[in-house]
């Protein structure tokens, strides 16, 4: 099997478990840890890493503020750029389901721990 088939099935291996510790939807939790990992990371960044389509990731981020996980910050000197803040409950929200993955990822040994953090090395880089 090739590179590029390889990296599809185990994207869609991790997106199937991830999907299942996932209530409301997988994207919430994916702009819920970006949020929380990258303080200082624009709405733009976080829309480019995750993929998305703008207007998807407004109607999200959206419900996200309504829900009050997430504060959306204007910069100080540009006000058309906007920041996703974690509140407290948002937080706890993906504290919550961090859990449940670690839970379920809780047998790993550190050889694979170690193959998993080479590969998102090294994925991050080629972004």
């Amino acid at each position: 099997m090739k590179i590029s088939q390889k990296l599809i099935e185990i994207e869609s291996l991790i997106e199937n478990i991830l999907k299942k510790h996932a209530t409301g939807g997988l994207l919430k939790y994916k702009v819920l840890s970006f949020a929380d990992q990258y303080e200082n990371l624009s709405v733009s960044m976080i829309i480019e890493k995750l993929g998305i389509k703008k207007s998807n990731f407004a109607l999200l981020s959206a419900e996200l503020e309504k829900d009050g996980l997430v504060e959306i910050k204007h910069a100080e000197i540009d006000r058309r750029c906007r920041f996703l803040k974690l509140t407290a409950k948002g937080r706890k929200v993906l504290e919550d389901y961090l859990s449940s993955l670690e839970d379920c990822f809780s047998m790993m040994d550190i050889d694979t721990e170690t193959a998993i953090n080479i590969l998102n090395n090294y994925l991050n880089k080629r972004i």
